[in-house]
């Protein structure tokens, strides 16, 4: 079945909680709006693929989280040390003597943003598993359906998110203390550093961007990372690309008979 208009009313219905999870994902209120609103407009182009094999909600997550996904990795490359991040925390939690103060990750985590600010150094996959889940409610098998991955692998994402999050939280102090005087924080630093690229802040935005990696003792590297890869991508297109003879005859014969 298609979506008719009433499920296009089902669609609005769904709305707050697509909200609720892009404003996690992005971590300001601007860009989660784009992106719920970009995912409604791809849902109703997209209307004929939606066969009911999985639920609403979970069809139109799944849009909005390979939505989101795609455009983080045009801005922000993934950078090799999110997974070795992940990796050296959970071999810190296999260790049997390794340990956290429960009283003072929980009393950090009530700290609502401090809790966000948490969240933002957790790479994209394992954020949307744990915001999706803990935050969402969603079981394993509705994150893997909008992963697009098995529910083993949602759930090691899950698993590594969490570790992840509490391990961060521990060593909160320690960054807060680092970043003291800094204006600000790193989730939104980081959030803006595509829009900085193009070219497309404010000049207040921008200025104070600037004065965050100028002290930043992270992000610096971060923002070096990407902007060296874009770099590098953009070195592989070819400004001399000439379109073939034959291909272009093609190409013609198609657009006239259109």
């Amino acid at each position: 079945m298609g979506i008719d208009e009433v499920t296009g009313t089902a669609i609005a219905a769904e709305i707050p909680g697509l909200l609720r999870y892009a404003r996690m994902l992005t971590g300001n209120e601007a860009d989660a709006e784009d992106l719920v609103q970009d995912t409604v407009v791809r849902a109703l182009e997209a209307a004929a693929s939606f066969r009911g094999d999985s639920g609403l909600a979970t069809w139109l997550h799944r849009i909005l989280h390979h939505r989101y996904v795609d455009e983080v990795r045009r801005r922000r490359p993934v950078l090799v040390g999110d997974d070795l991040l992940a990796d050296a925390v959970e071999t810190a939690w296999k260790d049997d003597d390794y340990t956290l103060d429960a009283p003072t990750v929980v009393q950090r985590a009530e700290d609502r943003d401090r809790l966000l600010d948490a969240l933002s150094h957790l790479p994209v996959i394992l954020r949307a598993a744990v915001v999706l889940h803990d935050m969402d409610g969603r079981t394993c098998a509705e994150i893997a359906a909008i992963h697009g991955i098995g529910v083993s692998a949602a759930k090691q994402r899950l698993r590594r998110g969490r570790a992840l999050l509490l391990s961060l939280l521990a060593e909160d102090e320690d960054r807060r203390k680092a970043l003291r005087g800094i204006p600000m924080r790193c989730w939104e630093a980081r959030a803006r550093i595509g829009d900085y690229l193009d070219d497309e802040l404010e000049p207040p935005q921008r200025r104070t961007l600037e004065a965050h990696l100028a002290a930043c003792p992270t992000c610096p590297g971060l923002y070096a990372a990407v902007v060296g890869v874009t770099d590098l991508l953009g070195r592989l297109r070819d400004p001399d690309t000439v379109v073939p003879p034959a291909l272009a005859d093609r190409l013609r014969a198609v657009l006239a008979r259109a």
